[in-house]
This record gives C-alpha cells, structure tokens and sequence, in this order.
C-alpha cells in the first residue's frame, strides 16, 4: 500500500463526519473515535439533528456529486458511501473544510447497506459511474442488478428516485433491462447526454472519474427510475 492511500486511510479514521465498517462481515459502524455506533433508522436524528430528506450516493468514489448537490441543496442531507476508504478521504476532507453540516461518508460495501439503513429511511439514491463488471459472470455485482434493486426498494420511501449515471452503455442498456424486469418505472432515459442542452442542472455535475471519461471521448448516458 502507498504512502498516500495509507495517509487517506488513516486521515478518514479520524475525521467526525466518516463513519466505517470495518470487517465486512460483522455488521458495526465505528465514529472517529472507534466507538461502535448504531446509526440504522437514527441517520437524521444523531448525525444530521434534523429530520430533512436523506440522500444517498452510492459507489461515491471521491464525492463529487455529494459535495456539489449538497452545496446545492442545503435543506437535504446527504450521504456519499464507497467501500474504499482512500476514495472517500476527499469528498471527506472538502466537506470539513467547507463546513458543510449536511455530509457524511460511510466506508462499507452496498451488498450489506440492509444492515446500516432502516426500511423506508431513504428519500433519494444516486448512482454515478459504478464498476461496470463488463463479465456476464460477475452481472450480478453490478449496482443496478436485482439483488441491489431490492435493497433499494427497502431503504428507501415509496415512490423514490433513484439516479444511474454511467459512460459504460452495455452497462447502461442492462441496467434499464434490469430495471424494466423488477417492474420499476423509467422517468427519464437519454445516451449521450452532452449532446444537446441538459434537461436537468444536476446532470452537469461532472466527477473526476467523469471527467475522465469525456476527455477519453467517451459519452455519459442518464436513466432515472422510481422504486
């Protein structure tokens, strides 16, 4: 491991708005004080002290889209979750610096996020630029195959929003396969983005993995759905 990664990781260890899993496979948060802390069902109540809508975004990678949206939107609280700590370390770090009150990372695996979020706790999901898992072995692994459709459908309220942003269009086209198979509603289905004017100001949010992309030529493609 580099120093850097180690630095990152480290760092997140002891900043007051990350909160990890450590071990996969035992079910705890720990705050920056290594207390084991339950937070499913009491996001809003212990973290954000308010009762605002919660969003999350999943697979966040550095962050850029909480940090933005919740600039953007300071009467919602957001939640930017990835399993890789060093990912998290700058959306992290940015929102300490900015003092942005309505932010918070979580380092844990989304397969497990039923442990960490009470039914029905969740307002809105983004997903931006996931692992495209191009194997039809590993389809399963995907953030938007039904096995993760259902927990999403779960956490979150009836009737929400869920956001899939991606450059990958064989991803891009199973997703909506997966979604049109659970019975899920489409709301919005565009390739190619950038292509003419955006239809919504939050698309033009751009990640650094994104970013990225389009300087590789690559296009972006949007599918919003309803649980």
């Amino acid at each position: 491991m580099g120093k850097d990664k180690t630095f990152k990781i480290n760092s997140i260890s002891t900043f007051l708005n990350v909160f990890q899993n450590p071990h996969f496979t035992n079910p705890k948060l720990v705050n920056h004080l290594k207390e084991e802390i339950e937070l499913k069902g009491l996001w809003r109540k212990e973290v954000f002290k308010n009762e605002k809508p919660l969003i999350l975004e999943l697979a966040c990678g550095k962050g850029d889209y909480t940090i933005a949206l919740a600039q953007k939107y300071p009467d919602i609280n957001f939640i930017g979750i990835d399993a890789k700590g060093a990912r998290i370390f700058t959306g992290a770090k940015q929102a300490l610096e900015k003092n942005l009150g309505n932010v918070a990372f979580v380092r844990l695996r989304i397969e497990n996020i039923l442990n960490f979020f009470e039914a029905g706790e969740v307002d809105e999901i983004w997903i931006t630029f996931p692992d495209p898992f191009p194997k039809k072995g590993d389809a399963k692994r995907r953030l938007s195959a039904k096995r993760f459709l259902e927990r999403y459908q779960t956490i979150c309220k009836k009737g929400a929003v869920v956001h899939f942003k991606t450059d990958d269009l064989p991803l891009f086209h199973s997703t909506k396969e997966s979604v049109d198979e659970f019975g899920l509603k489409t709301l919005y289905y565009k390739e190619d983005i950038y292509a003419s004017p955006l239809d919504f100001e939050e698309l033009n949010i751009q990640t650094y993995y994104e970013k990225s992309h389009l300087a590789d030529g690559r296009t972006i493609n949007y599918l919003k759905f309803q649980l």
